[in-house]
């Protein structure tokens, strides 16, 4: 079993074509399912997808997403998980959770200055057992400035989650809790 690592566009169909099956397996969509190599992501926020892979099958997927934000008069380096997703036969054996651990380490080896995301509620013991850590009363406003896309938005149970990485943020890390971190990752990747 092993991680690889590939800028989204340059996964090898073979794989990609898996996580898009594993991804319709977790959110089916009205269409025929996944099409082949279709890109998820918006390439602005230089998608990086990480695959946990046995034998070239996969089996737990998700996608790392960054850019720049200000925050507090500040400016960050920040990553973000996305698309999150273990082949369905293949959950309760911990994959998705190692993945999630490495997704963390992979983001200070590139130097961001914190991993910031929401998860629905229900999976916050998940990530904080990967070693993300709960950001209590913080709400990530994604979208757009022109069309904003909060977390706290009626219908949606979400929590935000982070890691500290850099000094600098980890000296900010109390600016991040109980506010609005405007993220604004764009209409594509409408929050990650």
């Amino acid at each position: 079993m092993q991680i690889l690592s590939f800028p989204e566009e340059a996964t090898p169909s073979e794989l990609r074509v898996q996580v898009l099956e594993i991804q319709h397996q977790a959110w089916p969509s009205d269409g025929d399912g996944p099409s082949r190599g279709a890109l998820t992501h918006d390439p602005e926020l230089r998608p990086l997808s990480m695959l946990l892979v046995d034998g070239g099958r996969v089996l737990a997927a998700l996608d790392i997403l960054s850019k720049e934000i200000v925050h507090a008069g500040q400016r960050y380096a920040v990553g973000g998980l996305s698309t999150m997703v273990t082949r369905r036969e293949a959950r309760g054996f911990g994959h998705g959770r190692r993945l999630a651990a490495a997704a963390r380490e992979t983001m200070i080896a590139r130097n961001l200055d914190l991993g910031l995301f929401t998860c629905d509620r229900p999976l916050q013991a998940f990530y904080e057992s990967a070693g993300w850590h709960l950001l209590p009363g913080t709400v990530l406003v994604g979208g757009t400035p022109q069309a904003p896309f909060p977390s706290d938005q009626p219908g949606f149970d979400k929590v935000t989650v982070a890691g500290f990485f850099s000094a600098v943020s980890r000296h900010a890390q109390a600016s991040f809790q109980h506010t609005r971190i405007e993220l604004y990752p764009g209409e594509n990747d409408r929050l990650w």
